[in-house]
């Protein structure tokens, strides 16, 4: 077995071309934070990015920064914190999740996963915000897209088609992201005791009110006492942030207080505890401790999850909470994943679809682990594929067998 670690792009390139010239397959990762998710590796080689590393350009003025792949995120979010910026899109972190440590995650990873929080439903996910790449194709050859700044015109933009990619079209080696002012304080109001129908019904007027909600989320109570310390202990939550200046998020916190005060009893979550509660959330953090246990992520129209829950625990033991509206559902079954029983039933209900995040290998090569794509669409994939990369040397086999 061969292991490259390639400390620059030149390096990345004369890896990748010894891996097209002896049609050697290769695994593509950083520091493994999301390697247990999709199919195992099947490869005798690997391309470890770690030693990638280093932020080349950061302008606060002009909003850019700039990183190479293996840069570590909490190295990221370090700096951008010095000069009150932030990733908007505030991805999320797999790493406890998956039986890891905290903080380990990539930028790299970032892109490839097109990972998002839970201001997902308001600044969207990586790739909405990514603004360039550097990267080598599964051809041997290194190519480029976009620019480094907001406004960029180059035709198709390859950098946004790597998005959720993870690894299987090319391997990033430098990538240019969108930076945002971080928000001077936060509130997150939670209305307590809500089922989760209820909820559905309040987190809908919440967004189409004048709030302007960040994130709203519902905790059942089988996993509201699992976050912020217990502090949310009891009954179940549906919670709202609300993001901004002071006077403007005080505003809004009252006009929201008024628009949900005949749903039930409503507290306030003040600065420090709401962004821990919300990086929880964004980590699914109440359902990182069973790690054995298979855990899916779903995701679907807001107002139809509660009822396709409803139906699956009707025919299984499961444990939920949503976010982005209740158009992300986690949810952690006790034992069998049920892929066939869970598809069918998000079917059922409107549509969408269903990652397995968790579970132990051989269950996850024995079940598609991302949904599988209608003809057509699994049709033009193929073709990407081929295009990119046509002796299917990049990750083989972890988004499909």
């Amino acid at each position: 077995m061969t292991t490259f670690t390639p400390t620059s792009a030149t390096e990345v390139l004369e890896a990748v071309r010894w891996a097209v010239s002896e049609e050697a397959p290769v695994e593509i990762f950083g520091h493994g934070t999301k390697r247990a998710i999709g199919r195992p590796a099947q490869t005798e080689h690997a391309i470890d990015l770690s030693k990638l590393t280093g932020v080349t350009l950061y302008e606060p003025e002009e909003l850019v920064l700039s990183a190479r792949a293996g840069t570590p995120m909490a190295e990221i979010e370090a700096l951008l914190a010095e000069h009150r910026q932030e990733l908007a899109f505030e991805p999320m972190d797999y790493g406890p999740l998956l039986g890891g440590v905290a903080g380990r995650g990539t930028i790299g990873g970032v892109l490839a996963a097109n990972l998002s929080g839970p201001r997902r439903l308001k600044a969207g996910a990586a790739r909405d915000h990514v603004l360039g790449v550097h990267a080598v194709s599964g051809r041997g050859e290194a190519f480029k897209s976009g620019g480094r700044v907001v406004k960029n015109v180059t035709g198709y933009d390859l950098s946004k088609g790597l998005a959720g990619s993870w690894g299987t079209l090319a391997v990033a080696t430098d990538i240019t992201f969108k930076v945002l002012p971080a928000a001077e304080t936060e509130t997150t109001v939670a209305v307590r005791g809500l089922t989760e129908e209820q909820a559905a019904f309040a987190m809908a007027a919440a967004m189409g009110s004048s709030a302007e909600v960040s994130g709203a989320a519902h905790l059942p109570e089988t996993v509201t006492g699992k976050v912020i310390d217990g502090e949310l202990k009891g009954l179940a939550s549906t919670l709202f942030r609300v993001e901004g200046f002071e006077t403007s998020v005080a505003y809004r916190v009252g006009s929201l207080n008024r628009l949900l005060s005949s749903q039930g009893e409503i507290e306030a979550i003040g600065p420090e505890a709401s962004r821990r509660l919300w990086r929880q959330i964004r980590d699914c953090e109440p359902f990182s401790i069973a790690h054995a246990k298979p855990l899916w992520r779903v995701s679907m129209t807001p107002s139809q999850g509660h009822a396709m829950v409803m139906a699956l625990r009707m025919r299984a033991a499961a444990d939920v909470f949503y976010d982005w509206q209740g158009g992300l559902i986690w949810i952690q079954m006790e034992t069998d994943p049920a892929a066939e029983l869970l598809r069918g039933l998000i079917a059922a209900h409107g549509g969408g679809h269903a990652t397995l995040v968790r579970a132990a290998p051989p269950v996850r090569a024995a079940i598609p682990v991302f949904q599988p794509q209608p003809a057509a669409l699994a049709a033009l994939s193929a073709r990407l594929k081929e295009q990119f990369d046509p002796k299917g040397i990049l990750n083989p086999g972890r988004m499909a067998g």
